[in-house]
């Protein structure tokens, strides 16, 4: 099921790409629908939706592969999706605009991105999260 929603997002990250120029970057798409010109927004609305439905779509395909439950307390959850946010516009893009579109462009500066968000991710899953009484 992995490889199959990974076919998907790089295919469609390549069909945006090839038929609009536009980057498939999440953080970038849903922080542009708020302040795009009018005739901007009706793919970044479409594109969103889309990323909606096919999660309710894999939730009626194959329930057991979305978690059943918060994996913390809501406030923590909370907090690390503002962390996430802060760090996407710190870093001009998340993963998705990073990882799958820069790196298939070959850009540079994505790289240097990526290198940060999984040394990053590391470091928080080994060190920081045993700290906090995560579990290893």
């Amino acid at each position: 099921m992995s490889l199959a929603g990974g076919v998907l997002i790089g295919a469609s990250a390549l069909l945006l790409m090839a038929l609009s120029g536009r980057i498939a970057g999440v953080s970038g798409i849903t922080g542009g629908l708020l302040n795009a010109p009018r005739g901007d927004r009706a793919w970044r609305l479409a594109f969103l939706v889309g990323m909606l439905l096919g999660g309710l779509a894999l939730l009626r395909i194959d329930p057991a592969a979305l978690p059943q439950s918060l994996p913390a307390g809501l406030p923590l959850v909370v907090l690390g999706g503002f962390l996430v946010g802060f760090g996407a516009r710190g870093g001009n893009g998340c993963t998705s605009g990073h990882g799958v579109c820069g790196l298939g462009r070959r850009s540079r500066r994505s790289l240097v991105a990526v290198l940060v968000f999984i040394s990053t991710g590391m470091f928080a899953a080994q060190v920081l999260r045993p700290l906090l009484g995560g579990v290893p």
